[in-house]
């Protein structure tokens, strides 16, 4: 039997030689070239769909990473409560109350009676501001203290914005709730949460809220503005258990946003108003529409920033360093180190030990008084350290800087503010220091902030930066210190967020 026989031609010749007794038959089968072909072209699927399968793997595997890298960018967290005891049974009451700013004259009689019974220290001769609060210029702000300031004025001036109180995971939350009187028709207004720092208070935001909710420029846009305070801060409760960091503030901003009928909105934050709000769009990125920040220190110094210390002041275009960033960076070990040595005492304290320090400033109102106006002298301008009175009125008013210290003092709340600094530092290693935001941000580098960060060190965190703006003038306390240089790069940013989301 011959099998096989193929040739080149498209068809198949098949011969079979048979024997069957005497005779032999020979059966020559010719088939078609259909049958070679149909076979190549199963193969060809095979080969197609086996390349399909594995394109399929490789961009399924590209989608995973990716849909895991973003997950991997939302801050996870879970709720708490901080009131006094076991958490309740029963849903949260999620009342909205009306909140007054109010006084006594008994409150006045105690604060006048220990105004009165200071013990003053001179200060040591030619030290200005470098030993701190320089007693002979304190005198004269206790004295305008107690026979000048008008606490039930200021009370006024507080209570012209809208207040409100709000219990969320077992505390009173206080916040300010400006809507705005006119809105272009056609348009809604923009809601902004803006979070204070320490030793601030939502009070440093007054300057802002009529530039934000009624500007005068008719390009300008116009804001619904919410102003809390962090618990522990102002008229916010305390938390009555450990462990309350800025996540946790974050997440109860989160929920009052929530409570208050906003499915998006933008935030801003300044000292731990950074943090806080930064937590907030890396727990929400799809809520927070976007974010601007004017303090952003390096939270998790890498090796670019590192390169850029060492080697940037020789290499500026390397790192995108401009003549400002030299300035204000170089010599570093001036700059950076021996500077924050000079102005970090006071964190050092209240991140191991606040309750001891603590219990003197809520005692004495003229040692609160020194303890908060020194910062806002020295981190509104390093230069002030040279002077008798701290430049203190240079940029602020006695009225304004006496009004906040009134916030602390009648509240009761620098030890739980201060306690702030120890729940934070405690937990150095939380997932959202190494976390990026990836919100569309705004940062508005101020010239004498406490802490320059060039626009390279900025990105390490906030990875969709929109604008880095270089400001005139200001400190630490820009929103306070320069109202209308803030809300005008509050609207450049917000601006360009909302352009690029049309």
């Amino acid at each position: 039997m011959h099998f096989w026989n193929v040739d080149a031609t498209p068809k198949v010749h098949l011969n079979f030689s048979v024997k069957s007794g005497q005779r032999a038959t020979t059966v020559s089968v010719v088939t078609s070239g259909r049958a070679q072909h149909a076979l190549q072209q199963e193969k060809k699927k095979t080969v197609i769909m086996l390349i399909e399968v594995l394109i399929g793997l490789v961009v399924g595997g590209v989608v995973f990473l990716l849909v895991l890298r973003r997950r991997s960018h939302v801050l996870k967290t879970e709720d708490g409560w901080w009131g006094v005891g076991p958490e309740p049974d029963g849903e949260e009451d999620t009342t909205i109350h009306p909140f007054n700013v109010t006084t006594t004259i008994a409150e006045l009689k105690d604060l006048h009676r220990r105004i009165d019974q200071t013990r003053p220290v001179p200060s040591l001769e030619d030290s200005q501001f470098h030993y701190g609060f320089n007693s002979e210029y304190l005198s004269k702000v206790v004295s305008y203290w107690r026979n000048d300031f008008n606490w039930g004025r200021q009370v006024g001036r507080l209570n012209q914005y809208p207040h409100f109180k709000t219990n969320i995971e077992g505390i009173d939350v206080h916040y300010v709730h400006v809507k705005p009187k006119r809105v272009p028709e056609g348009t809604d207004p923009i809601p902004l949460i803006m979070v204070h720092g320490w030793p601030g208070s939502f009070y440093e935001f007054y300057g802002t809220i009529p530039l934000l909710t009624e500007p005068s420029d008719p390009q300008a846009l116009v804001f619904e503005v919410v102003c809390p305070s962090i618990p522990g801060y102002g008229y916010s409760e305390a938390p009555h258990k450990k462990g309350f960091t800025s996540v946790c503030a974050a997440r109860v901003f989160h929920k009052l946003m929530r409570r208050l009928g906003f499915q998006q909105f933008y935030a801003h934050g300044g000292d731990w108003g950074w943090l806080v709000t930064t937590n907030m769009a890396q727990l929400e990125p799809k809520i927070v529409k976007g974010l601007h920040v004017n303090f952003a220190p390096p939270s998790k110094p890498g090796l670019s920033v590192t390169l850029s210390i060492l080697l940037g002041r020789y290499f500026p275009k390397l790192f995108g360093f401009t003549s400002a960033d030299l300035e204000r960076l170089y010599p570093c070990v001036q700059k950076l180190f021996v500077e924050s040595i000079k102005e970090s005492g006071y964190m050092h304290i209240q991140a191991t030990k606040p309750d001891t320090a603590g219990r003197g400033l809520n005692d004495s109102p003229v040692g609160l008084a020194a303890y908060i106006l020194e910062k806002f002298s020295t981190w509104t301008s390093h230069d002030f350290r040279n002077l008798e009175d701290g430049g203190l009125t240079r940029k602020f008013s006695l009225d304004d800087l006496l009004t906040n210290v009134m916030i602390y003092w009648t509240s009761g709340c620098i030890i739980p503010s201060m306690r702030f600094y120890k729940e934070n530092f405690s937990r150095l290693g939380s997932p959202h220091t190494k976390m990026p935001v990836t919100v569309p941000s705004g940062f508005a580098c101020f010239p004498n902030e406490l802490m320059h960060t060039p626009k390279l060190w900025v990105q390490q965190k906030f990875h969709n930066l929109l604008t880095y703006s270089q400001m005139a003038r200001g400190g630490h306390f820009a929103a306070m210190e320069e109202p209308q240089l803030m809300v005008e790069d509050i609207n450049r940013f917000i601006k360009k967020v909302e352009m690029k989301t049309q």
